[in-house]
């Protein structure tokens, strides 16, 4: 099988292989494993980033043993009444830790025994039994044992001072061994499950005579099981694996400071971020990290708003006639911060607006195959056509009706995207869109669609026949979402153009715009802005006068309103001049009001500075709910928001709702949270500013080969050298500035981690708990420090 899927995952600090399993999966639905394949934490290094195969083991107890115990050991020597010396040594069984839990349970306890020259075992005068046994501890995978076993190795020999052991007693010594196995205590007749065994010679007892250490418990005989390498096939994977030690805040502060002030620098292609995705291989490397901090310091819309601008000037500057519609459709950074700041920040948005039809479709399996060659037998097309047209429509319908749950953060990206597309080509209309649905489209409902779960709105991939569906969904909803005048031409299979025929009206095309307008509207108001204002809902509502002048019948009257993302406004009829108009960032609070204040239904408030309120009636109850979400929408990032409101009207010197007097006083009821206006991540920011610095040393050469081409664009300005021509540089002398800034901070930080590594070279014991014995990649750590250490001396 190929799977030619990506997983990426957190894992824990101290650990000691990455196995991956395979399973085959039989008619019942029942999972029996075929192999796995286990790389030992030292060597990921070795294959980080290469496709490499790698042969599947067997899995079994002696392969699948984790965990380590805590031992001591003492030999002494005995002299007996006739002179004689014998050697007793003492093992102390203290604790262990991390043990696998098998079948849903662990209750171990540990043999010890001691092992002559050819693996026979000596039998001890006190037990004649092979093995001494410890207790069995119930219900733990970290037991406490604390129990010790005697055993005499007899060898009589002339007490002889200067070598406490005779030549040949040493020898003896020398070859014998302490075994300690674990098991798991089984109540099934099959008897124990093995946990790990260790093998401990006795020559390291020459040099002291009592040891104490923690060691990782081994498969039996070190897994050294001979088995014909191709016996189970073998798995091709590519692991990137990369280790963070994060200092804490304040190491990172220039570095940081530097990367956030990015979307103020002049060129933007002069700062630290955007100099980051010059040097990287593969701009997603850099736009993860960079998305991540500049989400977490609030920054992230002013940056994407800089790259986007440039990308939008780079683009006409080389391509003068250059079709509009291709813009933001490469790999740049600019594409990749927003592909991964909408995969951040709209994970709720998925999941609230495509999570339950994808569930449906799942588990419902309707045929939806519309490719006549594909059909199975029994399969009607027409119908297949219908099944899948009413999927389509469904999926469609809720897209476009979701502008108002859009995160604020994306709608304020799209709408830096649409005005920057609309400066730039102000003689094409549709650009605005186009520049928004490549992004909110094509790269991300499309992909959710076609895969699920990698948005996490499914936990496994789809079987084939719902997979097909998806795909046929995909493509559909892709080509309406582009916008594209010639929308048959777009698919090179003639089933797909017939089938798309069912969407060529005007009602799907003025659908995305309406969606496209709101979700690109923001409360932001830039008054360099080019944009006509998006209008966004208008229609017939009664209102009550606001009493305004002094006397006067606070009465009802019907008046056509208007929204757009920069007022809301009120006339006699449509088309004539406003009445009344108020400003976005004048709506503190749009919330409902209770039917007795005007015993009137469907009726909701508008909440102005100075407690003034506008209270308007609408024709039922869908329209008064679309009017409050869209009016919440376009003010939820105005600064003087109301945090608590009156849900009754004031009248006859009183509020209703809570009967206070004064008409000034505070709200008695909580706002409604109305949108979630930004989704709280879960970001470290320090620890993604040292996933930046370690970028940053990583391609420390081209960061230098940079410096240079600075360098000789301020000298020569004149023919580039070839391998110059690579990075963008619009202004040398900034990027220059900026460069030298970068090397200086990743400097200081790489001395910071080497005094660290040498520092806790000095403290860490091997042996200790958190260094065990047969800690294969701390032996390799040490093999490295001493190599550095002795070069630096």
């Amino acid at each position: 099988p190929f799977y030619g899927e990506d997983f990426y995952c957190e894992i824990p600090r101290t650990f000691r292989h990455l196995s991956f399993y395979i399973f085959d999966r039989d008619v019942f639905r029942r999972d029996s494993i075929i192999g796995k394949v286990a790389i030992q934490k030292e060597d990921l290094q070795k294959y980080h980033n290469r496709d490499t195969w790698f042969q599947l083991q067997h899995v079994d107890a002696d392969s699948e043993v984790q965990g380590k115990v805590h031992l001591e050991l003492r030999l002494s020597e005995v002299i007996t009444d006739t002179g004689v010396v014998c050697h007793k040594l003492a093992t102390r069984v203290l604790e262990c830790q991390g043990l696998p839990i098998v079948n849903g349970q662990c209750d171990p306890y540990a043999t010890v025994t001691l092992a002559g020259p050819s693996r026979q075992v000596l039998h001890v005068q006190e037990l004649p039994s092979e093995a001494k046994k410890t207790k069995v501890k119930k219900k733990t995978n970290n037991p406490h044992f604390d129990e010790v076993f005697y055993f005499e190795v007899t060898r009589p020999s002339s007490y002889n001072k200067k070598s406490h052991f005779d030549i040949e007693d040493v020898d003896e010594v020398d070859k014998m061994e302490i075994r300690v196995d674990l098991w798991n205590a089984s109540n099934l007749k099959f008897g124990d499950e093995f946990l790990g065994e260790l093998r401990l010679p006795l020559k390291f007892l020459r040099q002291s005579s009592s040891y104490e250490a923690w060691y990782f418990l081994q498969p039996r005989d070190n897994g050294n099981k001979s088995l014909k390498p191709d016996d189970l096939g073998s798995l091709r994977l590519n692991v990137v694996y990369t280790e963070d030690h994060v200092f804490s805040s304040d190491y990172y502060s220039p570095l940081r400071d530097l990367l956030l002030k990015s979307a103020d620098v002049e060129p933007v292609s002069a700062s630290a971020a955007h100099i980051l995705g010059e040097v990287c291989r593969e701009k997603q490397e850099a736009a993860i990290p960079l998305v991540r901090l500049f989400l977490h310091y609030g920054r992230i819309v002013p940056f994407i708003s800089a790259i986007a601008n440039a990308e939008v000037r780079r683009t006409q500057k080389l391509f003068t006639s250059r079709d509009p519609n291709t813009i933001f459709r490469g790999n740049s950074l600019t594409s990749k911060c927003i592909d991964e700041t909408m995969k951040l920040a709209g994970m709720h948005y998925l999941q609230v607006t495509l999570k339950p039809i994808i569930d449906e479709i799942c588990q419902v399996h309707k045929p939806c195959e519309i490719d006549p060659v594909k059909l199975k037998d029994g399969e009607n097309l027409e119908n297949n056509r219908e099944n899948l047209r009413q999927y389509v429509d469904r999926i469609f319908t809720v897209i476009t009706k979701s502008g108002v749950s859009c995160p604020t953060v994306m709608c304020d990206i799209f709408f830096s995207l649409r005005e920057s597309a609309a400066k730039r080509f102000q003689g094409d209309l549709d650009v605005r869109y186009t520049a928004v649905s490549s992004f909110i489209f094509l790269r991300f409902f499309a992909p959710a669609i076609l895969s699920p779960n990698l948005f996490q709105l499914t936990p496994h991939h789809p079987d084939p026949q719902t997979s097909r569906t998806l795909t046929l969904i995909s493509k559909t909803i892709q080509t309406l979402g582009s916008l594209s005048k010639s929308k048959s031409a777009n698919f090179k299979e003639s089933y797909m153009a017939t089938f798309y025929d069912y969407f060529n009206e005007q009602k799907y095309a003025d659908a995305v715009k309406n969606f496209l307008d709101l979700i690109s509207s923001s409360g932001r108001r830039d008054h360099k802005s080019i944009e006509q204002p998006i209008l966004l809902k208008e229609g017939f509502m009664i209102k009550r006068a606001q009493g305004r002048k002094r006397f006067g019948m606070k009465n009802f009257k019907k008046r056509w309103f208007r929204l757009t993302n920069h007022e809301f406004t009120y006339q006699k009829s449509k088309g004539d001049h406003p009445l009344c108009s108020i400003p976005i960032e004048n709506i503190l609070a749009v919330e409902r009001l209770e039917e007795e204040s005007f015993k009137m239904k469907n009726m909701f408030q508008v909440i102005q500075p100075e407690r003034r309120v506008l209270y308007i009636q609408a024709n039922n109850c869908v329209e008064a709910k679309d009017w409050i979400d869209i009016l919440t929408k376009v003010s939820q990032c105005n600064k003087k928001r109301l945090t608590v409101y009156h849900p009754s009207a004031y009248l006859n010197g009183h509020w209703l709702c809570c009967k206070a007097t004064a008409d000034n006083t505070p709200g008695c009821t909580p706002c409604t949270g109305g949108l979630p206006a930004n989704i709280q991540l879960d970001i470290d920011g320090d620890r993604e500013t040292e996933r930046i610095y370690s970028l940053f040393n990583l391609y420390m050469p081209k960061l230098e080969k940079m410096q240079e081409a600075c360098g000789s664009k301020s000298v020569y300005d004149g023919p580039e050298e070839e391998e110059y021509s690579t990075f963008i540089i619009d202004d040398p002398k900034e990027t220059y500035k900026t460069l030298k800034l970068i090397i200086e901070g990743v400097g200081t930080l790489e001395q910071e981690h080497a005094q660290y590594k040498r520092d806790k070279f000095k403290k860490t014991k091997y042996g200790s708990q958190e260094h065990p014995i047969g800690d294969k990649s701390f032996q390799t750590y040490i093999r490295q420090q001493s190599e550095i250490s002795a070069h630096s001396i």
